[in-house]
């Protein structure tokens, strides 16, 4: 109740200077802003931990109450001009996500990953593609379209199904400091998905565009989304490989490095033009699998409290949910269809690759979370289609809210039950060997 009213009260402050602020400079209001959110998150991730939900869940929950689609005590300028921080921070926890890119570690092997990886793309795509081809006639994206027009809607509402969250798995193995292989396995899956979604989208676009009416789709797209690609990888390399020289060089402040790589990754990608998610990634697989002594460097960026803040309160402020109104059951279809395909693909692979039953089991709970990457695509499909990319767009942001919601509360259950959560002073701990899961846990671990 405690941290209730504290959140109450901050807020009722918030107003007050809110409307005394109006007439001040963007960059002062801008300023401002960042603080209130950053301590409005914080005592919104306490009040989720308490209630027993993910700290992030209360950072989403708190930008979303309190930004430009609710009680508007953040305003929307204020949030653009906090881009460049919303950037930085999630550059920072996506150099984290990509130190756990090493197949190596994972205990299946290159071909069980690339299995796995498949199962988790194949299956989503394909189910939501075919359900949405058969009730084209009634979804009201499609009802008044060529069916050719209406196939290209379907795969791309089916290529953006197949785009998972390292940002999100990262923030709750942080928070339950679940260092397992299922969370690895997990996490290195999402940045799969991620990092292959340009790829999906692309081919998409290229095998829709024969069939969709004139002027219905705009090809230039397909070559925009794998130059994305191409420059957010570089472009991930080159800062990881800076990151490493000077750190052969200085050998010190290993933190202040990887906040500088922070910002200066967010740069890159501001000029270029390229997702921070992905640059981040790249730069992260660089230096744990290129630079001898990069998970030691990496390790610092763990557990970086205030950029989890920083960026999901701002992405929470952010969220459009405008569809969610009048699509919510074609929302929920969604939503759910994917689910049920995550699941039944993980356990195709677990058959196929006997070495990780507890993927096979419980990785789909850890791949429902989306965002950061599949929101930074959302602006491409709206320029890709031009006479219903403006709907389409609002369909998948909605889509991608809820799952930014759900996803770290099924990830975290997950981990529970396979035995890698930590709960309070007792770790439950997971170790997979020979094929089996063997779970040990403490009187006070969850099962």
């Amino acid at each position: 109740m405690r941290w209730l009213a504290s959140l109450l009260a901050l807020g009722l402050l918030m107003a007050f200077l809110h409307h005394l602020t109006a007439p001040g400079p963007l960059e002062a209001r801008a300023a401002f802003a960042l603080g209130f959110l950053l301590i409005a998150a914080w005592l919104g991730g306490e009040l989720a931990f308490r209630v027993r939900l993910p700290r992030v869940i209360g950072f989403l929950l708190v930008g979303f109450c309190v930004g430009p689609q609710w009680m508007q005590l953040v305003r929307e300028d204020e949030i653009t001009a906090l881009g460049f921080i919303s950037d930085a921070a999630v550059t920072l926890i996506a150099l984290a996500a990509g130190s756990g890119l090493d197949v190596k570690k994972l205990g299946m092997g290159r071909a069980g990953f690339a299995r796995f990886t498949g199962a988790a793309i194949g299956f989503p795509f394909v189910a939501i593609a075919l359900v949405l081809l058969s009730v084209s006639p009634w979804f009201p994206l499609t009802r008044h379209l060529s069916f050719g027009s209406a196939l290209a809607i379907a795969l791309v509402l089916a290529a953006f199904a197949t785009i998972g969250s390292p940002i999100l798995t990262m923030a709750i193995i942080d928070e339950e400091d679940a260092r397992g292989p299922f969370a690895r396995a997990v996490l290195s899956l999402a940045s799969a998905q991620a990092v292959l979604a340009a790829v999906v989208l692309s081919l998409v676009l290229v095998v829709a565009r024969p069939f969709a009416s004139p002027g219905a789709l705009n090809l230039r797209a397909a070559g925009v989304t794998l130059g994305h690609l191409a420059g957010s990888l570089a472009t991930g390399m080159v800062l990881g490989a800076l990151v490493a020289r000077y750190q052969e060089l200085a050998r010190r402040n290993g933190a202040m490095v990887l906040v500088a790589a922070g910002f200066l990754g967010a740069t890159g990608a501001r000029v270029l033009h390229v997702d921070p998610v992905l640059v981040g990634l790249a730069g992260g697989w660089y230096l744990t699998n290129v630079f001898p002594g990069g998970d030691g460097l990496l390790a610092r960026a763990q557990h970086t409290l205030p950029a989890y803040a920083t960026w999901f309160a701002l992405a929470g402020a952010d969220l459009a949910v405008d569809a969610l109104a009048d699509l919510w059951p074609w929302v929920v279809l969604l939503v759910g269809l994917r689910a049920v395909a995550l699941r039944h693909g993980l356990q195709w692979a677990g058959r196929q690759a006997q070495a990780v039953p507890a993927l096979a089991t419980d990785g789909w709970l850890g791949l429902v979370s989306q965002g950061g990457v599949a929101l930074a695509f959302a602006p491409m499909i709206r320029r890709a289609l031009p006479a219903s990319g403006v709907s389409l767009e609002a369909l998948i942001v909605a889509v991608i809210a809820v799952h930014e919601v759900v996803g770290p509360i099924c990830f975290r259950r997950a981990l529970a039950r396979v035995g890698e959560l930590k709960e309070g002073e007792h770790v439950v701990e997971g170790t997979l060997a020979h094929g089996t899961l063997v779970g040990v846990a403490g009187s006070g671990g969850m099962r």
